[in-house]
């Protein structure tokens, strides 16, 4: 008999959460991690958790960045990441968009946030528990896609979040609001 391993994740935006916010990330020179990034996802590492990206892109349902160029992107990061001691367990980003300028991306789907389908897909691939799991983002989206699968959000005040931070929505439910991701992931190992 062989039993499974339900693992605890973290889901992590990347745009404005991991790295700045450059609009459309289409150059890796452009691609700058926050200081604390690398610190972060180690420590969320040690503490036992997955670490896995989910990120929409419209710059591919747009036609502004390729699939191809977003894989490059994110094997960038990884290496980053892993330079400094931590690991990325997966990278899930959606393309489309109902009203892409590339007509293969141009539909409704499930993994644009703020719906979970990022997060199902990882769970699937990656054994993850996602009742026992934490979403980091900077906008409400990010939260819903969380609370819509199960997870508990925090919102950060990088990329957009001090703005989105004052709005909150009524359909989503109050989260912790920290500063940036080394914060969030500080939260998040006194609460696990």
């Amino acid at each position: 008999m062989t039993t499974t391993t339900h693992n605890r994740a973290v889901f992590v935006d990347r745009d404005g959460t991991m790295i700045e916010d450059v609009g459309y990330l289409d150059r890796l020179d452009r691609l700058k991690l926050f200081p604390y990034t690398v610190d972060a996802i180690r420590l969320l590492n040690r503490g036992g958790f997955k670490v896995v990206v989910v990120t929409s892109q419209a710059g591919v349902a747009n036609g502004i960045v390729t699939e191809e160029f977003l894989v490059q992107a994110h094997d960038a990061i990884a290496r980053k990441v892993a330079g400094g001691g931590g690991q990325i367990d997966g990278f899930y980003y959606c393309p489309h968009l109902p009203t892409a300028a590339v007509e293969k991306y141009r539909t409704e789907c499930e993994c644009r946030k703020p719906k979970p389908g990022m997060i199902h897909s990882a769970a699937r691939d990656l054994s993850l528990d996602i009742g026992r799991s934490f979403v980091v983002g900077d906008r409400w989206r990010d939260i819903e896609m969380g609370q819509a699968a199960g997870a508990v959000g925090i919102l950060v005040e990088t990329g957009y979040g001090k703005t989105e931070a004052s709005r909150r929505p009524d359909s989503v439910k109050p989260v912790p609001v920290v500063a940036n991701l080394i914060e969030a992931t500080s939260w998040i190992l006194r609460h696990q």
